[in-house]
This record gives structure tokens, C-alpha cells and sequence, in this order.
């Protein structure tokens, strides 16, 4: 029999308190509270769970609890209506359902950057070359 290609879960419980830093692989669940720095692929927390962190680096980030600190998502942060985030947040992709709480310095990293003024000025040629309809 060989062996099965999974990805690891690990759970943060209700009654667990945290304090130190945290390295995971595969998905870490966050339902109880976690005090200092956080790295891993994909980190979720739960709507009773706490985050306070001076430093966190994932893939991606749902938020259904608290999230406190500065934080690196390479690839996505989610924000669910439950979820509160704040302090200082880097991201590629956001999603905030209805309900969620974004309060922080945002900062939007994408890999296709557009040029300051080409998109605008080629937008406004476009303009330019249809026909206008006046009311």
C-alpha cells in the first residue's frame, strides 16, 4: 500500500492560549487565541478566535474571528462578515462579505502593474473614437 499524498491540519482549540511563534505546513485553524508571530500556507480563524500578531506571513488568510497586527498574505485575505481586521495588511486578493470589518493600512500587491497614466490615457482614446449620444 503506498502512502497517501495529505495535506496537514492542525487545530488551535477553543481553550488554547498561545504566546510565541507559530510555523505550520497545510491549513492551521485558529479557534482559540494566539499571541505573536504566525507563518504558514493557510491560516484560518474561527468566529471565537483571537489574534494579536506583531508579524504574520501566509498564503492565505480567512478571517471569521479577531485579527489584530501586521500581516503578509501572498496570495489572499477573506474577511468574513463575522471577521474584524486591523492594524497593518499586505495582500494580492481581498474578499470582505457583508458584515466584515476592514480597519487598517491597506497595501494591494499585484504581479500585472499597469503604468501610471497609460491605462487612463488609452481609456480616454476610446472615449474619444465612439459616438457620443446627447439626452
Amino acid at each position: 500500500m503506498g502512502k497517501k499524498d495529505r495535506k496537514n491540519l492542525s487545530i488551535i482549540d477553543k481553550e488554547l492560549k498561545i504566546d510565541g511563534s507559530i510555523s505550520s505546513t497545510g491549513t492551521l485553524i485558529i479557534k482559540g487565541q494566539v499571541t505573536g508571530t504566525i507563518e504558514g500556507d493557510i491560516v484560518i480563524i474561527a468566529e471565537d478566535g483571537v489574534v494579536n500578531s506583531s508579524s504574520t506571513k501566509v498564503s492565505s488568510l480567512t478571517i471569521g474571528g479577531n485579527f489584530k497586527g501586521d500581516l503578509a498574505a501572498s496570495k489572499e485575505l477573506i474577511i468574513l462578515a463575522t471577521g474584524i481586521c486591523a492594524g497593518k495588511v499586505e495582500y494580492q486578493d481581498l474578499i470582505v462579505e457583508n458584515g466584515g470589518v476592514l480597519n487598517a493600512e491597506v497595501s494591494c500587491t499585484t504581479s500585472s502593474r499597469v503604468a501610471p497614466g497609460k491605462e487612463s490615457a488609452s481609456f480616454m482614446a476610446g472615449l474619444k473614437k465612439e459616438k457620443q449620444i446627447k439626452l
